[in-house]
């Protein structure tokens, strides 16, 4: 039986710390992403991710991000990306060549998220335009966002921010200057947004 060849590539981030590693197939269904901020949240229950656990055995990581086709680490200080870069693309092209699980069997259908027909059509546009205009944006800097709550009263939009987009320098001018900014156009209602546990 032939095995599909692997192919990886790099792209830094706006964040220095960070470096996306893509694959030439999907990892995770459209629309999930799972950020491990350390090698115990990749054991978790529900969200166990062997490749994440056996990534953090480089002592340099600091996070790992799956998303879409891509993996996304972050470092500590001290290393610089050009003396590891090497190691960790060799790892993941022979973890992928032996057909290494990526997650648990669980993992994928406890995250997979049902659209909840009693949400308002307010959250369905916030939803729509973070999906359609900003997803795709913050992905090719190897991170993800994704909508957390929305409050009526003071329109005020919480977003999670994972992978690159945590601890980015850059994050919060984003986050004000392109998303806030986007949304309160777009979206009646919207004031603020916020990001949610950064």
């Amino acid at each position: 039986m032939l095995k599909r060849p692997i192919f990886i590539y790099t792209e830094l981030s706006p964040n220095p710390n960070s470096m996306k590693f893509v694959l030439n197939f999907e990892l995770v269904p459209d629309g999930l992403s799972f950020d491990y901020p350390s090698q115990s949240a990749a054991l978790e229950e529900g969200r166990v991710s062997p490749l994440a656990a056996d990534l953090f055995q480089f002592p340099f990581v600091q996070r790992v991000f799956v998303a879409s086709n891509f993996v996304t680490l972050s470092k500590d200080d001290e290393t610089q990306w050009e003396d590891v870069l090497r190691d960790v693309k060799s790892f993941l092209k022979i973890y992928f060549e032996e057909e290494q699980p990526v997650f648990d069997d669980a993992t994928i259908s406890k995250n997979t998220v049902v659209v909840s027909a009693d949400e308002s059509e307010t959250v369905q546009k916030i939803k729509a335009v973070l999906d359609q205009y900003v997803r795709p944006a913050v992905e090719s800097d190897g991170g993800a966002i994704n909508f957390h709550s929305f409050d009526e009263q003071d329109g005020k939009v919480k977003v999670m921010l994972q992978g690159s987009c945590s601890g980015c320098p850059s994050a919060t001018l984003t986050l004000k200057a392109g998303i806030e900014n986007l949304l309160t156009r777009m979206v009646p209602g919207v004031k603020e947004v916020v990001a949610e546990g950064v």
